[in-house]
């Protein structure tokens, strides 16, 4: 027989210590220690290992097609059995309705366990007649109780267990309550072993806090196999799901919904998101193409020079980096001849979504020399490629890839980097290849637009 060694765990921070105290020695909590025995040593046979032998059958089953091809893009395919799935997202923003969806879609061939412990029964059920949704294999559940949660989706053979959300579950095995920073961590890994030792897939619903984040620790998304976020901008009925963690696909893929009476609807051309743009060509406007996860993306940015009225000049940018901004405004003083030190510069990426990579600089830039000089840039022109401190147009990658998107959007012109020159242009595309910033300001001002 094992023994059993007591240990005292902290309900705020999960920390652990030999002997009670009044105080948690690593957060400072008051009286939030909770004795807990584990035990010393191990017992039982010991563990096998399964050879790794090419085209050896090692289990893991088909994915579960979720019913949404924009999810299952993000997830790499489809839901992998086995696997435990974490979404997070602000309140309201559609987490709720998106997995009834997947679970209505998944019960009408295999068991579903939707358990809810946030709403009632009948409350899941209105949302559902609502989206017009119904499965018989689809079970729902309002529990809290994370033992009989896996209980019942044993004895139904679930295929699928959602649970929303995890903040609302509590474990026996601990005596703090739900929320709690210890019944997280024992709750999800509870859902972790219940995944692993059978073939059902796991869905969490995590609560984010005021930054962003999902709330709890960040042990949680290392137990996971895939954590997931559902983003928005304010007051947009588009949303925006990111892979963040990805065992089993790329990580950043993005998918892209529409919010509608009867549900979340899925976008297949996303540019109808970002191309929405006014009917004539206005000054300091273009367009871009962005690679976020595997795919292009054709954004607009915009960007607004106004002369300083007083005080320090301001730079604000919305979905870029402020400081490589900054940088910029220093390559075309520099390297152009283009100078701003007297402008404040509003610089903003239309739909509200992040551009991480660097593939903006040139288009950006564009931007800012079409507002300053209240010229507007052909409605057909797209541009991308990065800008160097010495005033150089480097390449960036999947260049050809961005092109055929642009000819498949209609565009006509592309200002891209010397590099990323394609052998042959696009059919219907007139492809200027520059080397430096000033090249790339006198191509995009100077030569006419195709006939």
């Amino acid at each position: 027989m094992a023994r059993l060694n007591p240990v005292f765990v902290c309900a705020s921070c999960g920390g652990e210590t030999l002997k009670w105290q009044g105080q948690c020695p690593l957060c400072g909590e008051w009286n939030s220690l909770a004795e807990r025995h584990a035990p010393r040593g191990r017992t039982g046979p010991a563990a096998a290992a399964v050879s790794l032998v090419p085209g050896a059958a090692l289990g893991g089953g088909e994915r579960l097609g979720s019913g949404q091809s924009e999810l299952d893009r993000v997830l790499g395919g489809g839901v992998v059995p086995g696997s435990v799935i974490l979404l997070g997202g602000d309140p309201g923003i559609g987490k709720s309705t998106l997995l009834l969806q997947v679970a209505a879609h998944v019960a009408a061939a295999r068991p579903v366990v939707y358990a809810s412990g946030e709403e009632s029964v009948a409350q899941v059920g209105l949302r559902a007649a609502r989206l017009g949704l119904g499965a018989e294999g689809l079970g729902v559940v309002a529990e809290t109780d994370c033992q009989s949660i896996l209980a019942l989706a044993a004895a139904r053979q679930a295929a699928l267990l959602i649970v929303d959300s995890i903040q609302t579950l509590q474990s026996s095995a601990m005596p703090a309550g739900a929320g709690a920073v210890t019944q997280l961590r024992e709750c999800t890994a509870e859902l972790v072993r219940f995944a692993k030792q059978g073939s059902a897939a796991v869905i969490i619903v995590g609560h984010v806090t005021k930054e962003g984040a999902i709330a709890g620790p960040k042990l949680l998304e290392h137990l996971v196999d895939t954590v997931l976020y559902f983003e928005s901008e304010a007051g947009s009925r588009y949303r925006i799901v990111r892979a963040t963690k990805n065992r089993f696909g790329a990580v950043n893929e993005l998918g892209f919904f529409a919010m509608t009476g009867t549900g979340l609807k899925e976008v297949k051309n996303p540019a109808a998101i970002f191309l929405a743009r006014a009917p004539q060509p206005a000054a300091g406007s273009i367009v871009t193409v962005t690679r976020d996860g595997g795919r292009p993306l054709l954004i607009e940015l915009q960007a607004l020079v106004d002369r300083m009225r007083f005080g320090a000049p301001r730079r604000i940018a919305q979905g870029l980096d402020a400081n490589r901004v900054a940088m910029l405004l220093a390559v075309i003083n520099r390297h152009a001849g283009l100078a701003l030190q007297e402008h404040d510069v509003f610089v903003n990426v239309v739909g509200g979504i992040q551009i991480a990579e660097t593939a903006w600089d040139l288009p950006v830039v564009l931007a800012l020399a079409s507002s300053l000089k209240d010229a507007a840039l052909p409605a057909h022109l797209v541009a991308f490629g990065e800008l160097g401190l010495t005033g150089e147009v480097r390449p960036v990658p999947w260049g050809d890839e961005r092109l055929r998107e642009a000819q498949a959007q209609g565009f006509k012109v592309a200002l891209v980097p010397r590099d990323n020159a394609p052998r042959k242009a696009p059919s219907g595309m007139v492809v200027h290849a520059v080397g430096t910033v000033a090249e790339a300001l006198a191509a995009a001002f100077t030569r006419a637009p195709p006939g």
